[in-house]
């Protein structure tokens, strides 16, 4: 099996999750947060929404310098949604390379000082794909607290059994 055969339906499945839970935010829910020191809901979905983008960042250069960055900032479901489909079809285009390729380094970099360097199919394990669950299950916290609906995942939830 090639790496992209292995990748891309990953990427797929975590991308569908993904969309679930964006579908169930309330618009009038996107400002909430926890606590003081908590992203609020519209930055987390849209953070999960550029995750696939970095896909893309990671199997199309060699290295970010994250200096300057400036997260993605869509103000309605519908737009991040669609920023999430782009992003993954993007990043599916991006996997299609041959398994050498999934070999070669790629760093994080800010203003010249490495912030870390490893195998892109590392990266693309480790710092992007981990991403999906992680900030879906924050969101899901948040849903919780607001009593709002959690979508089953990888197996089924209190809320859909």
């Amino acid at each position: 099996m090639k790496i992209h055969e292995f990748l891309i339906p990953q990427l797929q499945q975590e991308v569908a999750l993904t969309e679930k839970f964006l579908k169930r935010i309330p618009e009038d829910k996107m400002g909430w947060k926890p606590h003081e020191r908590s992203m609020t809901i519209k930055q987390i979905a849209n953070h999960l929404s550029e995750i696939p983008s970095w896909i893309t960042g990671t199997m199309e250069a060699e290295a970010w310098d994250v200096q300057g960055y400036v997260a993605p900032n869509h103000a309605s479901v519908e737009d991040i949604i669609k920023e999430l489909k782009t992003n993954a079809v993007a990043a599916e285009t991006s996997l299609k390379k041959p398994d050498s390729e999934f070999e070669h380094t790629w760093k994080m970099t800010k203003e010249g000082e490495t912030l870390f360097e490893m195998p892109k199919f590392n990266v693309l394990q480790t710092m992007v794909m981990n991403q999906f669950p992680h900030h879906r299950a924050q969101l899901g916290v948040y849903f919780r607290l607001l009593d709002i609906s959690v979508p089953a995942t990888y197996g089924p939830s209190a809320d859909e059994q």
